[in-house]
């Protein structure tokens, strides 16, 4: 028998492999680090990621993923160990079933509304953005306001203006008390119905950047919610009734928007899509202004003649507050993008573009239709249809083309310019159409996105899902109707119980006859024009109301100093010869100045003093009185 050689009969030894290389104990090992050891140590890192469960960590791993295997393909390195990454990521992709089609929001924003979910990374790029576009945004509040106040009597016009005053002071206090709690608050108590937590919200340093940022852009759709009830209401419901209100009206708003954009809501999770708000806000804004408008009450004689709308107060403030809100809506809607960085810019870029272009059709529409009906253009219809055209583009307004948003503003405008007269058909109210720009337009923007919307790759913003007539089938359509039958349900509902609660346990929500009147101008806030009604009210209804005296309300726009001056100067028995310094001196209290300092340091010599003398010794010398002055100079000197 052949002998074994002796060294075969040692065992195998071992394969040679590198030991990994240890985790850099601080910054500086890592500039020894050459660049296959770093990719080897971020593909080791992403390996232990790809295994856990959650649906974030695995995003982020995907993340590193790419961006591993572009710097190793800059820089031709082997790509192998990336290719077993895929492998792995491709494995737990199918075996845990993220979502049906295998894609996830796992870019830098969510579905809008200002809301992402990822780390702060790279953030202050976007918060300058997101604080530029709220700037804008508030800037709304005086285009609601305008508007408003260019649709009701004038008689009305700052009570409106006042009550948007209310909606951001008030509203902007509950909303940081406890509306941002109820809609993103993270706690045990948290359910897919309401958020818990943050009240009174005062994040600390490592997270205020992206709290205070999401809190800014929140409140002012918070604030918006409850400023599209004010019009609808306008010319009578009691203003204290409606501070209450819009102190309290912050829930109607905030728990739905928690539904929507946070994590935790039972639509978000179905997969709903509101870009910026057609149904967390104009729905939600549009359904309590029906409930409020129809509470209280049409105003007094509004269909004693028919239904035809009523003049506009000052139709110039309305064109000037379409044009703010116009301005605005831009602000509104790209900002609800959350960011630029990444492929965020670009979706802003398309969002500017969409609402421009819907904006334009529903002014075409508007202007046509108006034209049809009436042989001119009538300034309510062209303002409304504009309106309504970008209310139908905000759900989807990072998502449509151009000739999607074209068509979608048109069948918006003609919407909101035909909801009107068929609100005024069942007598209800609504001085500046809130119902019929916000409401329906609301509900037609979110059908829009479940027939329409084209599932967009870069940012994942539908969940993979496309419209109806995007081959996407009935699933997309179902859950956008959903969400407007759940924001209708919530809304109406809510806005009710508050009123009711207020006009039985409070006050009355209504103004009374003869605050309605003689309008809300003089009745709350002691304001009294001329040639806008109040004197006609005040002569037939007197100045005395629930034991208050009206009558030391003087008119607005005089100076009631000058106003008395002059009714002691015309009531002087001799003005024969008097200067008009002296005549003054007669009428007049001298000041606590004018008594104790001499009158040479009061009275300077002016350029014309030359000229006053002359005149003042024509005068004197021919005694001419006021009444009988023929010359071009005044009587008084």
């Amino acid at each position: 028998m052949e002998e074994t050689p002796a060294c075969c009969d040692s065992p195998t030894p071992p394969p040679v492999t590198t030991p990994p290389v240890p985790p850099p104990q601080d910054p500086g090992v890592l500039n020894s680090l050459d660049s296959s050891q770093l990719m080897e140590e971020i593909a080791n890192l992403s390996k232990q990621l790809l295994q856990d469960d959650n649906r974030d960590t695995i995003a982020l791993a995907n993340g590193i993923l790419n961006l591993t295997g572009n710097f190793m393909a800059v820089n031709g390195s082997d790509l192998a160990i990336i290719g077993d990454l895929n492998v792995t990521y491709n494995d737990n992709v199918t075996q845990r079933t993220l979502l049906a089609n295998t894609t996830y929001f796992s870019n830098a924003t969510s579905r809008g509304g200002g809301v992402q979910f990822d780390g702060d990374d790279g953030f202050g790029n976007d918060a300058a953005w997101i604080l530029t576009a709220t700037f804008i945004i508030f800037t709304m509040q005086s285009g609601f306001g305008l508007l408003e106040s260019g649709c009701v009597s004038m008689k009305n016009e700052t009570n409106i203006m006042v009550k948007n005053v209310v909606d951001v002071v008030l509203g902007g206090f509950t909303y940081w008390l406890f509306g941002y709690a109820f809609s993103f608050g993270k706690s045990e108590w948290t359910t897919p119905f309401c958020g818990w937590g943050d009240f009174a919200i005062n994040p600390d340093e490592a997270t205020m950047g992206k709290v205070y940022t999401t809190f800014f852009f929140q409140m002012s759709f918070a604030t918006t919610a409850t400023t599209i009830v004010s019009g609808a209401i306008a010319e009578r419901f009691n203003f204290v009734a409606y501070v209450i209100f819009s102190a309290v009206n912050t829930v109607v708003y905030c728990i739905p928007a928690g539904w929507i954009w946070a994590e935790h809501g039972f639509l978000f999770q179905l997969g709903v899509v509101d870009i910026a708000g057609s149904c967390g806000v104009h729905l939600c804004g549009g359904a309590s202004a029906l409930v409020a408008s129809k509470m209280v009450g049409p105003r007094i004689g509004r269909y004693d003649d028919g239904e035809a709308s009523l003049p506009m107060g000052s139709p110039t403030n309305a064109i000037l507050g379409m044009f703010m809100l116009w301005w605005g809506w831009l602000g509104f809607n790209c900002g609800s993008t959350f960011g630029i960085n990444g492929h965020l810019w670009k979706y802003a870029a398309r969002t500017a573009v969409t609402t421009i272009q819907s904006s334009i059709g529903g002014g075409l529409a508007g202007m046509s239709l108006s034209w049809y009906k009436n042989h001119r253009l009538e300034v309510g219809d062209v303002v409304n249809s504009v309106l309504g055209a970008l209310v139908s583009i905000t759900a989807g307004c990072a998502l449509f083309t151009s000739w999607e948003a074209l068509f979608i503003g048109l069948v918006g405008g003609l919407i909101a310019v035909l909801g009107m007269p068929l609100l005024d058909k069942l007598h209800i109210d609504d001085p500046v159409g809130a119902v019929s720009v916000h409401g329906l337009c609301g509900i037609w923007a979110m059908v829009s996105i479940g027939l329409f919307v084209q599932a967009d790759s870069l940012q994942h913003m539908t969940g993979g899902y496309s419209g109806l007539f995007r081959g996407g089938g009935f699933y997309l359509l179902g859950i956008q109707s959903l969400a407007c039958l759940c924001i209708i349900t919530w809304s109406t509902s809510v806005t009710f119980i508050i009123l009711f609660l207020i006009d039985k346990f409070l006050m009355g929500i209504r103004m009374s006859e003869w605050e309605e009147l003689v309008g809300a101008d003089f009745a709350e806030h002691g304001i009294r024009r001329r040639n806008v009604g109040v004197s006609r009210a005040v002569s037939v209804l007197g100045l005395q109301h629930n034991g208050f005296d009206y009558s030391d309300i003087l008119p607005q726009g005089d100076n009631p100093c000058h106003v008395k001056v002059l009714s002691n100067l015309d009531m002087l028995s001799s003005r024969r010869g008097s200067t008009l310094s002296k005549a003054v001196e007669q009428v007049t209290t001298k000041s606590f100045k004018t008594r104790l300092l001499p009158s040479f340091l009061l009275n300077g010599k002016s350029k014309d003093s030359k000229n006053r003398k002359e005149r003042n010794e024509f005068f004197n010398n021919n005694q001419v009185t006021p009444l009988d002055n023929s010359n071009t100079y005044s009587a008084w000197q």
